[in-house]
């Protein structure tokens, strides 16, 4: 696993680094800023290889590094977001699925087995359901200091963008606490 995320790694930041000099040679600085994001967001995984015990399996590493490359590259660099309008509010439900995931995969690595068999499943799923609505709130006020800041790009459609944004970050927080629940039940 430990490979895995420095190949992962590695690529990445290398990818962005590139795109990262060619866009600040272009002078497009709002290419160059999400490339910049890209090369930092891409070193964080770099930094679970500390730990002893990597809390999350592989497909929660590649899932990260797909998420990156769908909202960065494709989404902010690519212009997908501009193109697709569908674009933005699938990857926000996907964040929130994958925040869920996250969440539960660090409920069961922080949280002795015996404490957990007394957790009920109502609880993991307000747990679950409030770490991916936490998340696409943080998001959205991301993208409004964002846009105050840096750019005016990121929410284009205003009020009606974030709630959209925000319903989608709730069905897939709900959808993937359904499935917590659930699986909690059977257990």
């Amino acid at each position: 696993m430990r490979k895995l995320i420095i190949i992962l790694s590695s690529v990445f930041i290398i990818f962005m680094a590139i795109l990262f000099i060619f866009y600040l040679i272009k002078d497009d600085h709002s290419r160059w800023q999400v490339a910049l994001g890209g090369v930092l967001a891409g070193g964080f995984p770099l930094i679970l290889l500390r730990l002893k015990n990597i809390p999350f399996n592989i497909p929660i590493i590649i899932s990260y590094y797909i998420f990156l490359f769908c909202s960065l590259f494709l989404g902010s660099i690519s212009s997908f977001y501009l193109h697709y309008k569908w674009w933005d509010s699938t990857l926000h439900f996907f964040k929130a699925i994958f925040i869920g995931v996250v969440g539960i995969a660090l409920y069961k690595q922080c949280i002795p087995d015996n404490v957990r068999s007394d957790v009920s499943a109502v609880i993991l799923f307000l747990f679950v359901l409030s770490l991916a609505v936490l998340a696409s709130v943080l998001w959205e006020i991301y993208e409004f200091v964002g846009d105050l800041i840096l750019t005016h790009t990121m929410q284009r459609g205003g009020n009606t963008d974030t709630m959209y944004d925000l319903l989608c970050g709730c069905a897939g927080g709900l959808l993937i606490a359904i499935y917590a629940s659930v699986r909690k039940q059977k257990v």
